[in-house]
């Protein structure tokens, strides 16, 4: 299911150019922090990092509102992000909500009772173990909230039911999203790197020791001005053709799960003479 989903959201794509949209959007936003990073600082870049993430929200909801529902052209998808921007909204905000509560309530009880720098590591390990699992039931909340117009906890419900039903399915798709994901990164990983390959030739004279020390401040001083450019530059067309891509491959997939029936367990037993059932 996963790759046939894929080959149907790249069919989904081409014919729905305006889906492209929110990668675009997202190249922009991406590129934007990355040039107000290196301009203003991290204190700055941060505070707007949440604007950013509430701005995708509008986007992400018009796409899949858009190959949800009928209409065409940009100002359907807009729409359709309006109408369904707090159904995308809300869910995610009360799983963060949730993670977060688990991360300070692990960190408070680390910090009282630890003694040593094993028990922070138990901390960091603790919060993974929290924080996967809970991403891997409830990702589909969005996409149930708009496909099946669910409210908050109906959404998270039917998210974790479905992934519980059919776990093999979506273990395939997040293997096949990292896979899309390490190759949109790598291409364009090589085109940065050959862009500024005359200012990231010294790095070739370095020893393995001094490349596991350097630090990202001295490789943005060794790119210079115009490396932060070519870098936003990068980001945009990274996430222009990664964001789309993710965003209607999920659509799709959960369309496609949600109309497979769960599948059904046998119980090992028998009839006895009289049609009485007796499980093993």
């Amino acid at each position: 299911m996963a790759f046939g989903e894929l080959r149907e959201s790249i069919r989904v794509l081409g014919q729905t150019p305006e889906l492209w949209i929110s990668g675009a959007v997202a190249g922009a936003l991406g590129a934007i922090l990355w040039i107000l990073f290196n301009l203003s600082g991290v204190f700055f870049t941060s505070r707007l990092v949440i604007l950013a993430g509430l701005t995708m929200v509008l986007f992400v909801a018009g796409s899949f509102g858009r190959i949800k529902g009928p209409g065409t052209g940009t100002g359907a998808m807009l729409r359709y992000g309006v109408q369904y921007y707090f159904r995308v909204l809300l869910p995610w905000l009360v799983i963060m909500s949730v993670l977060l509560l688990v991360f300070v309530t692990i960190t408070l009880v680390t910090v009282l009772f630890g003694e040593n720098a094993t028990d922070y590591m138990v901390t960091g390990v603790l919060a993974v173990l929290v924080m996967v699992p809970t991403l891997f039931v409830t990702f589909f909340c969005d996409t149930a909230a708009v496909f099946e117009d669910l409210r908050i906890f109906e959404s998270l419900r039917r998210s974790i039911t479905l992934t519980a039903a059919h776990a093999g399915e979506v273990l395939g798709f997040y293997v096949t999203c990292c896979l899309i994901a390490f190759a949109d990164l790598f291409v364009f990983a090589l085109v940065w790197e050959g862009m500024l390959y005359p200012e990231l030739a010294p790095l070739a004279q370095d020893n393995q020791t001094q490349l596991a020390n350097i630090t990202p401040q001295q490789v943005i001083a060794l790119i210079g001005p115009d490396g932060i450019w070519v870098t936003a530059l990068t980001i945009f067309l990274a996430l222009l053709f990664l964001v789309p891509v993710l965003l209607t491959y999920k659509a799709c997939f959960f369309r496609a799960l949600a109309g497979t029936p769960a599948p059904v367990q046998q119980m090992a037993g028998e009839f006895d003479s009289k049609g009485r059932w007796y499980k093993y």
